[in-house]
């Protein structure tokens, strides 16, 4: 069993690198300056095709989710893998902010939400009684991918430009998709028999979409990960912009301090997902909003020069939207069953969808009309609070109802 154990973390691995080139979009603060300068767009222009693209993700991932079980992992993979580098691609091509969102937005956004599903699918089968640190461990990848791509497209920005920048990504980003694609696979019958003994697991809690849609428990973790993705991409979209416009710092210590960030999205990951496994999701959650509202506080009294609080609550807000994308299909997982965990998470990241909308159009507008991106964190500590009333008061509501 020990060696099946090893042999097992090689799709964790391979999920991890997967999951760090999708996670490029994170990294989409460091081309929003330049795209500016060079199409003479406005702040909110220039989120567009991260909007979309976060759009389109969500929109696409319950609808590959149907095909994961019929066409298995590694084709699926490999699908979406061709279409991520076509949108990357034609992006080069781009040369107007509608262009580029069709094509980073759309055609990209799509390719994310096709993979998406199934390296972590693969993972969560592979170990269904730790699926909270297996699918959590996988994830990181995308929380890390800023790690690498950010500092990485700050280089080939200066070097080569935002488009030919484009171009060279995508390119990498096929090879390396395509070949950590080829080993994916769920275990087999045997296998899967073998696991279920030895964890004892019990299937009695499979519930299909349908049931789950009729579930109140959905609905509750359906908004807070609305809420938590919100807070968390609104401030992965402007990290660049604050700290070069608020804190002052420069185009490649703005880089470099979102590559930091994503180590804590990354971590978050396993992290939030350990704890989902020992924990209520309710409980987390709350742990998430309070987080949300500290960093929110820490940052309104940051200024310029004022380094060490930018860190400390930007590195707080990639924590907690890693965490929350950890959260959610772990929750999905434990409280609805792995059978139809593909489709059933599925259908619940359109709330991340929801958050990517909101968050975009509001930091765009919010900093064309007031002139600073610092207003953004009145409303995140505004939606945090909400989410703790929905959490507390809803869930202090159904108890009351089970007890008679």
């Amino acid at each position: 069993m020990i060696l099946k154990v090893k042999q097992r973390t090689i799709f964790i691995f391979l999920g991890v690198i997967i999951y760090m080139c999708l996670g490029s979009v994170y990294s989409w603060s460091i081309f929003r300056k330049p795209l500016e300068g060079l199409l003479n767009i406005s702040s909110t222009e220039s989120s567009l095709p991260y909007m979309t693209f976060l759009i389109f993700y969500a929109l696409t991932m319950p609808l590959a989710g149907n095909f994961i079980e019929k066409y298995g992992p590694r084709n699926i993979t490999l699908f979406g893998g061709a279409i991520v580098s076509l949108g990357w691609f034609l992006s080069s091509l781009a040369n107007s902010i509608e262009m580029l969102t069709v094509t980073y937005g759309i055609i990209g956004g799509i390719g994310v939400g096709i993979v998406y599903g199934a390296p972590m699918a693969v993972s969560a089968r592979w170990f269904p009684n730790k699926k909270g640190m297996a699918v959590g461990m996988t994830l990181s990848g995308f929380g890390l991918s800023p790690f690498v791509t950010a500092p990485i497209s700050r280089l080939l920005i200066e070097h080569f430009g935002v488009f030919s920048s484009f171009r060279i990504l995508s390119m990498a980003f096929l090879i390396i998709i395509l070949i950590f694609a080829l080993p994916l696979r769920f275990p087999d019958k045997e296998e899967e028999i073998e696991e279920n003994i030895s964890g004892n697991k019990d299937n009695s809690s499979d519930l299909p979409l349908m049931k789950v849609l009729k579930n109140r428990k959905f609905y509750i973790l359906w908004i807070c990960f609305a809420i938590g993705t919100f807070t968390g991409l609104m401030a992965i979209g402007i990290s660049s912009p604050v700290a070069q416009e608020i804190i002052g710092l420069n185009p490649t210590m703005s880089a470099f301090s979102v590559a930091l960030f994503a180590i804590f999205n990354g971590v978050g990951r396993p992290v939030f997902g350990v704890i989902t496994d020992k924990i209520k999701f309710e409980k987390t959650a709350i742990i998430s909003f309070g987080l949300i509202i500290l960093a929110s506080t820490i940052m309104l009294n940051s200024g310029e020069g004022n380094v060490i609080f930018y860190i400390i609550s930007f590195s707080m807000f990639w924590f907690i939207l890693g965490g929350w994308l950890a959260i959610a299909p772990t929750a999905v997982s434990n409280i609805f069953g792995a059978k139809n965990y593909a489709r059933n998470y599925g259908f619940l990241f359109t709330a991340y969808g929801i958050g990517a909308v909101i968050s975009s159009v509001t930091s765009g507008v919010i900093k064309d009309v007031f002139g600073s991106y610092i207003y953004v964190f009145y409303p995140t500590i505004g939606s945090a609070v909400i989410g703790i009333l929905i959490v507390t008061l809803m869930l202090k509501e159904k108890k009351r109802v089970e007890l008679k």
